[in-house]
């Protein structure tokens, strides 16, 4: 380091180098807070995740296939229906089997209004499973 001399004839220069006694102090406390500190990050949580399977889903014969094309017109089991039809349909589905699934077959052009109209009638009628049938082949 430069000290100034013992001379008091010439004049007071300031200092002109950087103390970096300092910033080496600062940075070794942060190395050392990292070291201690970087093992507790890598520990996580012990989580027992469900195991799934890729079978394809073997549904009962008891469900309804229910079909939407992209003009509105409406498919129950490949039988045409009008929208006016559906409630009283559902009811009396929900009645004779309350476990009974709904698969919708939507075209991939109808408008999602349609079939949210047709799970809201079925929703309202008591239906419980409503799935949505996909044909994963087209992609």
């Amino acid at each position: 380091m430069a000290f100034g001399s013992m001379n008091s004839g010439s004049s007071q220069t300031p200092m002109t180098e950087i103390n970096v006694v300092p910033l080496v102090d600062v940075m070794l406390v942060l190395l050392v807070i990292f070291i201690i500190t970087a093992p507790l990050l890598t520990h996580s949580v012990k989580v027992d995740l469900p195991k799934a399977s890729s079978s394809p889903n073997i549904t009962k014969p008891e469900h309804i296939e229910f079909g939407l094309r992209d003009d509105a017109s409406l498919y129950w089991n490949g039988e045409a229906v009008t929208m006016d039809q559906l409630a009283p349909r559902f009811s009396a589905t929900v009645q004779q089997d309350p476990n009974v699934e709904l698969h919708i077959r939507a075209d991939k052009h109808v408008h999602y209004e349609h079939v949210a109209k047709v799970m809201s009638i079925a929703a309202k009628a008591g239906l419980v499973r409503i799935g949505f049938v996909t044909d994963p082949s087209l992609q």
